[in-house]
């Protein structure tokens, strides 16, 4: 009998653990579109554009600095750069490629009001909004520990500035209101 087991090539695998993906290509050229749209980013800015109603900012009442949560949010680009990154220590020269696995942010929380205020930069204009409730299960904060994806693949997020990812973010939606 053949043993199949070993007539099976070795390959590698990783595991990546996104965190919010925010932003998108920097030419504006590219970008997010969902149908409901539910990232935070996209619907201050169309909240701020008028294209939508106010925003409801899901609690103020969080052990944060600000009372709102904190999320990481890793640029797009970011996001893709990693997948790079892993699939050439994939493919590379060894056979197998490995076995990773990785979280991808960039490290920093920002809070729900640091992003409101964020998009009231870049666009100028005032985000409308109101606070309602918390929803079930909401930690306060929720962000990215990369440190094991630099230290092993030298990977690392490049869009640290928030304003950056947001103006990125603000392009593409400015570009293609319908999306």
């Amino acid at each position: 009998m053949r043993d199949h087991a070993a007539s099976r090539p070795a390959f590698g695998y990783a595991i990546l653990r996104y965190f919010n993906v925010a932003g998108s290509d920097p030419a504006g050229e590219i970008g997010e579109n969902h149908n409901p749209e539910t990232h935070l980013i996209p619907l201050a800015i169309q909240a701020a554009l008028g294209q939508r109603p106010p925003l409801t900012v899901f609690g103020d009442d969080y052990d944060t600095p600000d009372g709102t949560c904190i999320r990481d949010y890793i640029h797009v680009e970011d996001l893709v750069a990693a997948h790079l990154r892993v699939m050439d220590e994939l493919l590379g020269p060894g056979g197998d490629g490995g076995e990773f696995t990785f979280n991808l942010g960039t490290g920093r929380g920002v809070s729900v009001r640091e992003i409101l205020t964020s998009v009231e930069r870049v666009t100028g204009r005032p985000v409308p909004h109101t606070v309602g409730p918390r929803r079930a299960g909401d930690p306060a904060a929720l962000f990215a520990d990369a440190g094991k994806i630099e230290r092993e693949l030298g990977w690392k997020a490049r869009y640290t500035d928030l304003d950056d990812t947001v103006r990125t973010a603000y392009a593409w939606l400015r570009n293609h209101p319908p999306g």
